[in-house]
Formats: C-alpha cells, structure tokens, sequence
C-alpha cells in the first residue's frame, strides 16, 4: 500500500486466495504493509489487504485485543480477500499507532475514532465489523453508537463484562490498580521479551504447536519494538483501565444495553479451550439477531488458531 491507499504494484500478483489451513500454510502471507490515517484524536496506523476484486469486495473493520495489534488479523484477511476489503488498524498505543491525542482511551472514544477512520475510507458505507477481546468490546461501542457504519457483526471472545471474573482474569484489576498496577507492569515489562511472546501465545492459544514458526518469529519481533516505545506501559495500562471502566458501568448505555440496540446480523465466536473469556458468559440473547460458533479445540484468539474455521462460520452464518 501507499501512504494515499492505492494498492501497491505487484498487489494483483498475490497467491490465490487460501480455503483450508493446509492452503493458508502452504503461502504465509506476510502482515500487509502498514500506512496511516489522521483522525481528529490523533493517528491510526492501518493494514489493509489488497482484495481480489476491489470492484465488488465489501469493506470489513478488524478490530485487535488489548496488547494486540492488526497483525492479529493478517491469515484471516487473507482467507476472505476474495470478499472484503479489509482493513485492520492498530487500536490507539498499540501496533504502529501512536496514543490518543486527548488521552482518552475508553473504548467508546476509540469507536468514535474509528468511525471517522470508516468515513474517511469508504465514505461512510456499511462495514463489516471484526472485533476480538478488547476489540470485541470497541465493536460492540461502534455498532451501538454508529449503527448506520455497521452491516453485520462478528465478535471473537469478545472482552464483555461478566459478574464473576474468571480464576485466570482475577489479577486484571489489580494490573490497573494506579500505583501498585504500575509496578507489577514494570517488573513484567524487565523480564526477557522472548520469554513474554511466548507466555502470551501458551495462554491465548489452546494449542501454541500450531502456531507456525514464522509467526512466532514475528512476535518476538513485535514485543522488542514496542519494548523500545517511551508509552507501551502506560498504553496497556490505560487501555486496560478504560475497558474495566465498561465492566463497572450501570448506565443507560452499559455494554449489555448498547448490544440490545445493535439490530444487525451478529456472529459471536468463542474458543471452548479460552482461559479468558467463558464461552457459558456469551449472553447470546442480549445481540436481537445473533447466532454463535464454538470451537472445541481453540482458545482466545481464533482468529489466529484457527482462520479457516472463522471464515468459513462468517461465509456461512451471515448475510453478505
């Protein structure tokens, strides 16, 4: 991609759009090129997929967990080019995306960014909305409050508020406690960033063996670049802050009343083996027209685990 959003040359030379894993092992796309959009709070960095047709694909909106970034998405965008337009940008602090300029991070803020980020794009035409973990819960600000940007919903184990945390969720506001959060972080931030990549994907995945090689690599990669930022810390920890925020809000507006008011075709993803988010907590009836996918062999992030297996529930369960 270029910096004005045309596709780069040589972008109609990519290898045929993969179906099965075995295919998607076979030619293992690469993250696609980063570029970037200003917006009114700031800058978001983007990835953005070269579709086969882009004279008929429909534009999609990938949305990353906490800690994440839209190379999450990179497999998947390949798995459904011949569809979607897909664009997955780095959620504020995360990935290549600089902070918020204001220094709000809930999450309602970033879907108000995003939504300008969706104009700008395709001029405000209905997208197809991704969201995983954190990113599942901007998506669920995003459909509630930008209802005419949304044309259908996919939520993977998305990060919604439930009444009894989970045993391996139980040290996530304490993190965000201000003062001691901050030093735990720090001490995890001074282990070895190879060590943390790896503990990431033993406990995102339900079987890290199927992780190739090279995406691994690309981790590692990935945690000592964002180690060199000056906000990575504060990028976390803000971020975490503002989610929690929805957890603990009784308002009109809470996450479980705004998923009431998202009327569109919802597909909602959980991994049976998912040590974050329980699938038990998935409260199908609060999305008006939902239906939902389990995996029995995946974890938190499917993603990634199993990109075949997602596209094939959204070819299958949603309209387009």
């Amino acid at each position: 991609m270029t910096a004005s959003g045309q596709t780069e040359p040589g972008a109609a030379n990519l290898p045929p759009v993969p179906r099965t894993r075995a295919e998607l092992l076979a030619a293992l796309p690469a993250p696609w090129p980063v570029t970037y959009q200003t917006v009114e709070n700031g800058t978001l960095a983007i990835r953005r997929a070269a579709p086969v047709d882009p004279q008929v694909a429909e534009p999609a909106l990938l949305l990353h967990g906490l800690g994440g970034s839209s190379s999450n998405w990179a497999d998947l965008q390949a798995m459904l080019r011949d569809t979607l337009d897909a664009v997955a940008p780095d959620l504020p602090g995360h990935g290549w995306s600089p902070p918020p300029r204001d220094g709000d991070w809930s999450p309602r803020q970033t879907a108000d960014s995003l939504a300008e980020l969706v104009v700008k794009l395709w001029g405000g035409q209905p997208v197809h909305v991704f969201g995983n973990s954190m990113g599942g819960a901007v998506a669920v600000q995003f459909a509630g409050w930008h209802p005419e940007l949304v044309r259908t919903l996919t939520l993977i184990s998305p990060a919604l508020p439930k009444r009894v945390p989970r045993r391996t969720t139980v040290h996530l506001p304490v993190v965000a406690t201000p003062g001691l959060g901050t030093k735990l972080l720090q001490r995890y931030f001074a282990t070895d960033p190879v060590r943390r990549a790896h503990a990431t994907l033993d406990f995102c995945f339900a079987d890290p063996s199927v992780v190739p090689e090279f995406r691994i690599r690309e981790a590692e990669t990935e945690v000592r670049r964002r180690d060199a930022l000056p906000y990575v810390q504060d990028a976390f920890m803000q971020s975490l802050r503002g989610l929690l925020a929805t957890y603990l809000d009784r308002g009109p507006d809470r996450p479980w009343k705004l998923a009431n008011r998202i009327t569109v075709p919802t597909l909602l993803i959980y991994g049976r083996q998912d040590k974050l988010v329980d699938p038990i907590a998935a409260h199908t009836k609060a999305f008006p027209d939902s239906r939902v996918v389990l995996l029995m062999n995946c974890g938190h992030v499917a993603q990634i685990e199993a990109p075949d297996l997602v596209a094939e529930a959204w070819r299958r369960l949603l309209p387009h």
